[in-house]
């Protein structure tokens, strides 16, 4: 059939489509993360944290790690050149806007500096079922102390935050471990942790130990030596260890558990010999001697060496808050909910602006995983009620019915009138 006139130069339509690895969300969602976003600032603000609110988007240069090259410059950010020819960004996630943020007041921030923030923050990754390209994070952070206690202080934040959310003890563990540690194991098995030469066999043998919970000892050892083939067949390449450097990492995995006491007498013939793991041993010592005081048992917060957060820009001591509890995949299949936030010690971020080493450690909640987490376990505040709908039963009286829908809400009850 052929076209008329107007339908030939009538304007093309767009077609309404979300952007790939993006969702809407709708009011029930919004209200439950509402309503957990002010449980989890409660907490926050009862240990003293303030809020700051920095801009979503960042120059490039600021993201640190995640700085676009010349010929990819939307790599693993979304990127974009102002009238300037200026290389801006949407923050990859809240920690380096706030290294940007210090460096710039520096000066006139109290010591230490304590905040915390909330946003949306943005990934170009490859989106997922259940991983998108925007999602919220909430982020807690102490700026400006090189003390321990600022790191016991942020696995306390953690598991009282959980617990503020309804999560029961023993339904959630705090698993604490430190980058000197795992630093020291490294040499040990002969890798420099500082040298570029040795960064990508580096990230090879620290994924492979981070797989430790999915695949035990024997799944890690091929990993670390010629590879690894998975149940379907796909091989995934390993870091050609020699076996004694296989040994030794795979012994210092496998001291995890017990109570913190017993798990570092176990990990210690693990790191005999090396000054870097022993140091981060000792703060861990102090970590958990910390939050024994402050009554926090082994089955809150626990010492945990299979523990490696994938950030390069941590120093210290690491952790990673993980549920516990058991919930069913959309295949049926009986699965641990797994990691809902993180952090650790990063005390180079900020000197990336300043040429000066500003300490600093934090914790982050990923609201969305956290959220649907509290879903499956039924942790939903009640509903909110609908409004009062008040019915146009004579249109000549329209006025009658608007200013009885509006004395409604002002005495503090949701109404609408029909329309």
């Amino acid at each position: 059939m052929a076209k008329s006139e107007d339908e030939k130069t009538a304007p093309a339509r767009p077609a309404p489509r979300l952007p790939k690895g993006l969702r809407d969300i709708g009011a029930s969602e919004i209200r439950e993360q509402q309503a957990m976003l002010a449980k989890i600032r409660a907490v926050y603000e009862r240990y003293g944290f303030e809020p700051l609110e920095t801009p979503a988007i960042e120059y490039t240069d600021a993201l640190g790690k995640f700085l676009p090259d010349q010929d990819r410059p939307n790599e693993g950010v979304f990127s974009f050149q102002d009238e300037d020819e200026q290389w801006l960004s949407l923050r990859y996630d809240l920690t380096a806007p706030l290294a940007r943020y210090v460096a710039e007041n520096l000066d006139r921030l109290p010591k230490p500096f304590r905040r915390y923030a909330t946003g949306s923050v943005f990934r170009n990754e490859k989106p997922g079922p259940g991983r998108f390209r925007q999602f919220t994070q909430f982020d807690a952070d102490t700026v400006g102390t090189e003390s321990i206690a600022a790191d016991a202080e942020m696995c306390m934040l953690a598991a009282d935050t959980l617990e503020a959310l309804g999560i029961a003890r023993g339904d959630y563990i705090i698993k604490v471990n430190s980058r000197k540690v795992l630093d020291g194991v490294l040499e040990l098995a002969g890798i420099d942790p500082e040298s570029p030469n040795d960064a990508s066999r580096r990230l090879t043998v620290l994924r492979a130990m981070d797989k430790f919970d999915k695949f035990g000892v024997e799944g890690v050892a091929l990993l670390l030596g010629k590879g690894r083939k998975d149940e379907s067949g796909d091989f995934t390449p390993g870091a050609n260890l020699s076996v004694d450097a296989v040994k030794a990492i795979t012994a210092f995995l496998s001291s995890t558990g017990g109570d913190r006491d017993e798990a570092i007498a176990r990990v210690l013939p693990t790191i005999a010999g090396n000054e870097r793991a022993a140091a981060g041993m000792d703060e861990l010592r102090q970590m958990s001697e910390l939050v024994r005081a402050a009554g926090y048992s082994p089955c809150q917060i626990r010492i945990d060496p299979s523990v490696v957060r994938g950030l390069e820009y941590y120093t210290g001591p690491v952790f990673e808050a993980e549920l516990t509890f058991e919930v069913k995949n959309d295949e049926g299949q009986t699965v641990r909910f797994g990691s809902v936030g993180g952090g650790g010690r990063y005390d180079d971020l900020v000197a990336r602006f300043t040429g000066q080493k500003v300490p600093a450690t934090g914790f982050s909640i990923g609201v969305s995983r956290l959220q649907a987490a509290l879903a499956s376990l039924g942790k939903k505040s009640s509903d909110t009620l609908g409004p009062v709908v008040v019915l146009v039963m004579d249109k000549a009286e329209v006025a009658a019915y608007q200013k009885m829908t509006q004395m409604l809400r002002s005495a503090g009850i949701r109404a609408e009138m029909y329309l």
